[in-house]
């Protein structure tokens, strides 16, 4: 009713009862329910996630500009994408963000094949909330505290900052993060860590100081310096089956430098967030990255090069040297033997008959042949296998392998963590001790699991040979370490 035009009603000398509708008490009953569920279920946390909404600021950082990506799925992949994180930062000029080691498959991205993945914004968003969870449970590992690139950052050739250095500056959080239980007596941390994250992440869109990358394998392949293709189409594109699925896209080669370098909308952003950057070669093209070559950039060419190879932390390379010397002490055989995860505990079969094949032809060699055994495979389901006919023929083969709690892996896990190579990659004046460490006033909740790494190292001095799963990722990664002489070096 509108009570500028309403007519004056006649008073009546005996008050009439109200005719309001029960509906009216029952819609304002429900009403004030639902708000008193919604006020008492909300924690602390999530009420002051409310007031950070409008948090954070860009933040200048030096008038630096950053690179970051979403790492995902095992460390072999992991390890792959850093490698083009570094590419792409040499390439467009920008520091790369670092990021930590994600657990094994804790962000999928899904099939590039069959254009089924997960969106940049989606999968960055993932990746953010395993890193927050990773920092708050105390198990945070970078990956350059695992993977040595200290020669490439002082051959000037890529700039590079560790992931938490980089946040405690642009989310303006001032904490030791190898202290994790400063997380349980300042429980906003999380929240604001929250909250920036949604900001970086390109989930709320991009902002001023942020470039989201949209595209992604479904769409695009990545190149630079490839003539004139620049924007025409790729030669794998959906086929009949999958546009039956109403797959609707289209894959263009794009050159990341034009698209995303000077001139560009991305070029004035202080970070440029990627989604995977995850490639591999298929059917007669690139899944996402094609840049083999540079001959008119020198400086990336010899990135390129140095990034073919990227070895393990000074600390594993001497955990593994140190087991073939001391423990195997004689010349061995390495046996890679992936067998539960995936598609590979379908081909089994075929796994043992490579390795039998092998054996058979060093027969000829000084009995017992040493085999040190790396495998997914419980040493307790060895018995109806052909490890397990290995295990028990001692006159002719002595087999070796490591375990998470044996005494070497878990001395290597803890000078990983003193080592703090990660931290080394930049500073941060408030939480800064003059010694280009950020200040480590307690230990870590839990050591990292560097085994893979050491059995890696170890594969890598096998004198006698290497035995790969097919199909491996790892195994791929072995081959390179022995072809760089990881070993010898």
């Amino acid at each position: 009713m509108n009570l500028l035009t309403s007519k004056p009603t006649t008073l009546r000398s005996k008050r009439q009862p109200s005719q309001r509708s029960p509906l009216l008490y029952l819609t304002l009953l429900f009403s004030l329910l639902i708000f008193l569920f919604y006020f008492f279920s909300l924690s602390p946390n999530s009420l002051l996630t409310a007031q950070l909404s409008h948090s954070p600021k860009c933040p200048s950082l030096g008038g630096d500009k950053f690179l970051g990506y979403a790492p995902h799925s095992g460390f072999s992949n992991q390890l792959m994408e850093l490698k083009n994180g570094i590419l792409m930062a040499g390439i467009l000029n920008r520091t790369l963000v670092v990021p930590p080691v994600l657990d094994h498959h804790a962000v999928a991205l899904g099939s590039c094949p069959k254009f089924r993945v997960s969106a940049p914004n989606e999968i960055r968003g993932e990746v953010w909330d395993h890193v927050v969870e990773l920092i708050r449970s105390g198990r945070y590992v970078s990956m350059a505290d695992i993977v040595d690139i200290s020669s490439l950052v002082s051959s000037s050739l890529v700039r590079v900052i560790d992931f938490r250095v980089f946040i405690s500056s642009w989310c303006n959080v001032n904490l030791d993060f190898a202290c994790h239980n400063e997380f349980n007596a300042q429980p906003y941390l999380l929240d604001k860590l929250k909250e920036c994250g949604s900001v970086l992440t390109g989930v709320k869109g991009n902002v001023k100081c942020l470039y989201a990358v949209s595209e992604d394998c479904r769409t695009t392949v990545w190149t630079y310096q490839n003539g004139n293709e620049d924007g025409a189409l790729d030669s794998f594109q959906p086929d009949e089956k999958l546009k039956k699925k109403k797959v609707s896209y289209v894959r263009k080669r794009r050159d990341v430098y034009k698209t995303l370098g000077p001139g560009s909308e991305a070029e004035s952003a202080s970070v440029l967030a990627f989604g995977s950057l995850f490639t591999a070669p298929y059917k007669g093209s690139e899944l996402l990255i094609d840049i083999h070559e540079s001959p008119r950039d020198q400086r990336i060419g010899s990135l390129m090069e140095k990034i073919e190879f990227l070895p393990f932390a000074p600390e594993i390379v001497s955990a593994g040297k140190k087991f073939a010397l001391d423990t195997i002490k004689a010349p061995f055989l390495c046996a890679q033997l992936r067998l539960l995860d995936g598609q590979f505990k379908n081909h089994r079969k075929a796994t043992f008959q490579g390795l039998k094949q092998k054996l058979d032809a060093l027969m000829q060699s000084p009995l017992p042949i040493h085999i040190f055994v790396m495998t997914d495979l419980p040493e307790s389901n060895w018995t109806e296998n052909y490890l397990g006919d290995l295990a028990r023929d001692s006159n002719q083969f002595k087999l070796f392998f490591l375990k998470e709690r044996d005494d070497l892996v878990i001395q290597t896990a803890k000078r990983i963590v003193d080592a703090g190579h990660g931290l080394k990659f930049g500073s941060v004046a408030n939480i800064h001790d003059g010694t280009d460490q950020i200040k480590k006033d307690c230990p870590s909740a839990v050591i990292p699991d560097v085994l893979l790494y050491i059995e890696q190292t170890v594969c890598s001095c096998a004198s006698l040979g290497f035995v790969g799963t097919a199909g491996s990722t790892i195994a791929g990664s072995i081959e390179l370490m022995r072809k760089f002489g990881a070993c010898s070096s």
